[in-house]
C-alpha cells in the first residue's frame, strides 16, 4: 500500500453528503511514493504467481522479460495506468470498498487503454450481506481541463449512474476464473436477480495532476444534482511527469 494520506497535506470540503479532498503530496515523501509504485505497479499488469511460475521453470531472465512485455512504453498510457493504480490503492487502503480484480492484467495490448468503467469497488455489509458498489473514474494529466472533467462526469453518469452491465460481468467472469467463486456468485445474483439501484452505489472521481485543478473539480462537484453520493479527490505533485518517468524507469532497471 502507498499510504497516500499520511504522505500528503489534506484539505477537505463537504457539501451535503458529498466531499472534495485536495491531497498535496509532500516533497519529502516523493521518493517513497516512487519506490512504492516501482514495487506495486508490476502486479497490476501480471499476477505475482505467474511471474513466480516462469521464474521457477525458465529462470530470472524469462521472468523479467514477462514483466517488461506487459509494461507500457507509451507516455499517455503510462500516465493513465498510474492514475488508475493510485486510485485503486487509495480505494483499498482508505475506503470501505475493495477493488476485487486488477483489471489491467487483461488489457488487449500494453499500449492500449482499458475499456469500460475505470474501477469498480465492492463493499459487503457484514450484518446483512448487502452489496454496495463504488464506481470510480481515474484521470491523470499534468493539467486538468474542463473537457476531461466533463468526460469523467459522463462516464460516471452512464447507465443511470450504476455500474455498467458489461463492466460488472467482466469483474464477475475474472473472479470466477481466478477462483473467487463465492464473490462471483454473490455479485452475479445481485446483477441478475436482486437488481442494483442508486442507493447501492457511490461515485469517486480521482485526479492525479501537476497543476491546481481545485476550482474546476470543486465546481464540478457542486453542480452535481443527482442522488448518488459523490467523492472527489485531487492528488497533486509538481513532479507529476517525473514521478511517472521514474516509476517506469525503475521497473525497467529492476528487470534488465
Amino acid at each position: 500500500m502507498l499510504d497516500i494520506l499520511s504522505k500528503s497535506n489534506i484539505n477537505t470540503i463537504l457539501k451535503d453528503e458529498h466531499s472534495f479532498t485536495i491531497l498535496e503530496l509532500k516533497d519529502e515523501h516523493f521518493q517513497e511514493i516512487v519506490q512504492g509504485l516501482i514495487d506495486l505497479v508490476p502486479e497490476y499488469y501480471i499476477a505475482p504467481e505467474s511471474v513466480a511460475d516462469v521464474l521457477t521453470r525458465l529462470g530470472k531472465s524469462a521472468a523479467a522479460k514477462k514483466i517488461l512485455d506487459k509494461t507500457p512504453t507509451v507516455k499517455k498510457i503510462r500516465s493513465g495506468d498510474i492514475g488508475e493504480i493510485i486510485t485503486s490503492d487509495y480505494i483499498d487502503e482508505s475506503t470501505n470498498y475493495n477493488v476485487p480484480i486488477k483489471k489491467l492484467r487483461w488489457k488487449d495490448h500494453r499500449n492500449m487503454a482499458m475499456r469500460g468503467d475505470d474501477i469498480l469497488g465492492i463493499y459487503i455489509n457484514p450484518s446483512d450481506q448487502c452489496v454496495k458498489f463504488l464506481k470510480a473514474e481515474a484521470k491523470s494529466y499534468q493539467s486538468l481541463s474542463q473537457s476531461v472533467l466533463d468526460s469523467a462526469r459522463s462516464e460516471l453518469d452512464n447507465d443511470n449512474g450504476l455500474p455498467s452491465p458489461h463492466a460488472l460481468s467482466f469483474v464477475i467472469d475474472r473472479l470466477r476464473e481466478t477462483g473467487s467463486i463465492d464473490l462471483a456468485n454473490k455479485l452475479e445474483k445481485v446483477q441478475l436477480v436482486d437488481g442494483i439501484n442508486q442507493d447501492h452505489v457511490e461515485h469517486l472521481l480521482f485526479t492525479f495532476t501537476k497543476t491546481n485543478s481545485g476550482t474546476l473539480q470543486k465546481n464540478a462537484l457542486e453542480t452535481y444534482s443527482d442522488n448518488i453520493k459523490q467523492t472527489s479527490i485531487s492528488l497533486r505533485t509538481n513532479k507529476h511527469q517525473e514521478l511517472i518517468n521514474q516509476v517506469y524507469e525503475g521497473i525497467i532497471n529492476a528487470n534488465s
